[in-house]
């Protein structure tokens, strides 16, 4: 199952990045996870929230331009090795990476979540399922994703 992730570049200024969670938390939109990535003058923001819809609209009110795309939650245990051990048959099954971030908040106690981003986002969920990787749906994380 394929979350939906809030993609957003931001000016490379402390007020900036300021001004977009302050916004997410006036309207009552909680954070479940974020990256941010300098590139330069500007970073991206990646988010996941709990309203999808209303996050991407209070940041396209603000000119902020926001983009939507899907990404994998893979829970692993949170212990060495546990993400290599999910890694090799996607690197088996010739599965390309495009990005991946860390959750520390599993569903339970000693549990970890990976956000990743893949070359085919279907198939490499269909190999960690193959594997007993229990992929988290928007349910999971409690979050909205449409109107």
């Amino acid at each position: 199952m394929n979350l939906k992730q809030i993609v957003v570049s931001i000016e490379n200024s402390p007020n900036r990045l300021y001004r977009v969670i302050k916004a997410m938390g006036d309207a009552g939109i909680n954070l479940r996870a974020m990256n941010l990535v300098d590139t330069g003058a500007f970073g991206q923001l990646r988010l996941l929230v709990s309203d999808v819809v209303k996050a991407r609209k209070i940041l396209m009110e603000m000119n902020i331009p926001a983009f939507v795309n899907t990404v994998v939650a893979a829970e692993i245990e949170d212990k060495p090795g546990s993400l290599a051990g999910i890694l090799k048959p996607l690197m088996e099954a010739d599965i390309r990476i495009e990005f991946m971030y860390a959750y520390t908040g599993g569903t339970g106690a000693g549990q970890a979540v990976m956000i990743f981003r893949f070359s085919d986002n279907d198939r490499a969920a269909d190999v960690l399922r193959d594997h007993g990787v229990r992929i988290l749906d928007a349910q999971t994380f409690n979050i909205t994703e449409s109107e």
